[in-house]
């Protein structure tokens, strides 16, 4: 068996593929032209200990054997590659430490009345659209509160919003093939790091009380980020900061209306969004994977040896739904506990979005149930689409009668 992500059909529902992997090659390796091979993880317990094993670096130049990033790949395009997500050690305490005070649950309940003004906002959009009989539950709710609280954070113009979430989408597909997929697609790549330098230089020029101010005056050990390293982490704030969300509610309300019975206890008990949100998470799966890793050395797992320098893939969409970890892995249960679900992944580089988007997904889905109390699916459910970035796991649309 040979894992397509981005087949058509997998796409539709990954859970078999990922049910045969966990069973018959829990280290499924695949040959990736100009990447080499890459060992597929499928089981909890060896997803959730690839995110702390010291065998594992998230940067390919933490291996120590003098390969890092890639020679011939143009400077432009290293605030991808190096940024926060593959730094180990030093370098990520630096920039975790200089963002992660934007992102402390005090921070973000401090946000709550700007996300409930959002959703308000969003939801009479749904509601005049569901007048028209065309609600349309991602482009009018799902993308529009997340992209707009993590934009106002960092500062970026509503007019730039919809643009940038554009850009990323296709980054993300065309990061599927990796790196020369990158510099194939770079035409989008040249317009979304124009985008990232600009930003930097008009908070530059005209610093403000956002995040990427911030960014640009703080300091941490006497070293204040360089331009590149301010452009990274605009890239990875604003699309972790939205993309997770978007496809918690799609997913999430479609996962509901799969399931009428959990949907009815939620309605009639919305004290039980805590652990329904939990759940949708893990059930839903927002993120199908994470970065990779690197084999700082050579060892064996199952009986397959995973050799130094080559990548590891963490499958969190297949961990969780592994039975080995829950219960009824394939059944959606919003009483579920305990849930230690890998959503937002473990250890130091645990996901710093995660209560923003805990809280985002509560607000709305609660909100939305209460001012649609009769939600149902307004195209038949095989005809729903699904993005084609294997990184995610979203819908491109949810069409609903309101």
């Amino acid at each position: 068996m040979k894992l397509k992500l981005n087949a058509p059909r997998v796409r539709r529902d990954p859970y078999p593929t990922f049910a045969h992997l966990r069973e018959h090659d829990p280290v499924h390796r695949v040959y990736r032209p100009m990447i080499g091979v890459v060992s597929y993880l499928s089981r909890y317990d060896d997803v959730s200990n690839a995110f702390r094993d010291p065998r594992l670096a998230n940067g390919r130049a933490s291996v120590g054997d003098g390969k890092g990033t890639p020679k011939w790949l143009p400077s432009s395009l290293r605030p991808f590659i190096d940024s926060m997500i593959t730094a180990d050690g030093a370098a990520h305490r630096r920039l975790r430490a200089l963002v992660q005070v934007a992102f402390t649950p005090r921070r973000i309940e401090a946000l709550r009345s700007s996300v409930e003004a959002v959703i308000e906002e969003r939801l009479d959009v749904l509601a005049t659209n569901a007048s028209r009989g065309r609600a349309e539950l991602i482009e009018d709710f799902a993308l529009p509160v997340p992209l707009r609280i993590i934009s106002e954070m960092m500062g970026v113009r509503e007019e730039d919003q919809r643009g940038f979430h554009t850009l990323t989408n296709r980054f993300m597909e065309l990061a599927d093939k990796g790196i020369p997929g990158l510099v194939m697609g770079a035409r989008n790549t040249i317009k979304l790091i124009s985008f990232l330098r600009r930003q930097v230089a008009e908070k530059r020029s005209r610093p403000g009380s956002d995040l990427v101010s911030a960014l640009l005056q703080a300091e941490a050990d006497g070293e204040r980020l360089t331009d590149d390293e301010v452009a990274a982490m605009i890239f990875l704030l604003l699309l972790a900061g939205h993309e997770t969300t978007v496809n918690l509610l799609g997913n999430g309300v479609l996962a509901l209306l799969d399931h009428p019975g959990e949907l009815a206890k939620l309605r009639e008990d919305p004290t039980l969004i805590d652990g329904a949100v939990e759940e949708l998470l893990r059930y839903a799966n927002p993120v199908s994977q994470v970065s990779p890793r690197h084999a700082r050395e050579t060892f064996e797992l199952h009986g397959r040896m995973i050799r130094r320098g080559e990548m590891v893939m963490p499958l969190i969409a297949a961990a969780n739904r592994d039975p080995r970890a829950f219960e009824r892995a394939d059944q959606l249960d919003i009483t579920r506990t305990p849930n230690r679900h890998l959503a937002f992944g473990l250890g130091v580089h645990y996901c710093l979005g995660a209560p923003l988007a805990r809280m985002e997904g509560k607000l709305a889905i609660n909100a939305l149930l209460r001012r649609f109390p009769e939600i149902e699916l307004r195209v038949p459910r095989g005809r729903l689409q699904w993005r084609r970035a294997s990184l995610i796991r979203g819908l491109r649309e949810l069409p609903l009668r309101l």
